[in-house]
């Protein structure tokens, strides 16, 4: 049978990570199907994806959304592709639990993309920094201004109808990818909708993009450029 609902997991370096991650999300009834992009690891993050039974996608051109592109050609080029792609971070912070509220309004016919928003959930201390709350006000009050649709949250944890997203042909290959998706999803009229999620800090290992200055300074360059690249 084919599989419903996919979690699509970018993964750079998260071999201590991924096990706890993947443990939680197989737990989930009914099953989901879980593809791990290894986005040019130099750890052990393959081995690690592949021996917990999970189908692994390689992509070393290294860049989140490059990682994301890699494993949604897959998803296409299967005999039957999901239904519904969630994308979750592979680093501990995203918590499965939430899974059902952002996959429920997509299965139901209610709408099209699901942002889980962790400034409307809750955040545990530490695990939305300073640097990703600024970053995440800048880029929604501009694409509210473009727009005139007010997100809250450029959250990673999020549900989209497949035949949506490859309508939406996205190309960013970089942190502008959440960007480009939600601004897509405005300008194609996709239904869209924010949910409250539960944001964790991460189980091992320093993020990728709030971990450093200059991480966070890439990142949100990359979001603005998205923003005015996809007005």
């Amino acid at each position: 049978m084919a599989p419903v609902v996919t979690i699509l997991m970018p993964a750079y370096n998260e071999q201590e990570s991924l096990p706890g991650v993947i443990a939680e999300l197989q737990a989930i009834q009914p099953p989901v199907d879980i593809v791990v992009v290894d986005n040019g690891s130099e750890d052990q993050t393959a081995k690690v994806a592949a021996r917990l039974g999970v189908t692994t996608v390689f992509e070393p051109n290294r860049g989140y959304g490059s990682a994301c592109l890699a494993g949604i050609h897959y998803l296409a080029h299967r005999k039957v592709p999901p239904q519904v792609l969630v994308i979750c971070d592979a680093d501990g912070a995203d918590d499965p639990s939430d899974l059902s509220a952002l996959t429920s309004p997509i299965l139901n016919g209610e709408c099209d993309l699901v942002i889980g928003s962790r400034t409307m959930g809750t955040a545990e201390d530490g695990a939305l920094t300073p640097q990703a709350r600024i970053g995440n006000a800048i880029a929604t009050s501009l694409i509210e201004q473009l727009h005139g649709f007010h997100f809250t949250d450029m959250g990673p944890f999020r549900a989209i109808r497949f035949e949506g997203l490859l309508a939406m042909k996205m190309e960013d290959e970089t942190w502008g990818w959440n960007v480009e998706m939600q601004m897509k999803a405005l300008k194609t009229s996709l239904r869209v909708r924010e949910v409250p999620v539960h944001y964790r800090r991460r189980s091992a290992g320093t993020s990728k993009i709030s971990g450093s200055l200059p991480g966070a300074v890439r990142a949100g360059a990359r979001m603005l450029w998205a923003v005015y690249r996809y007005k």
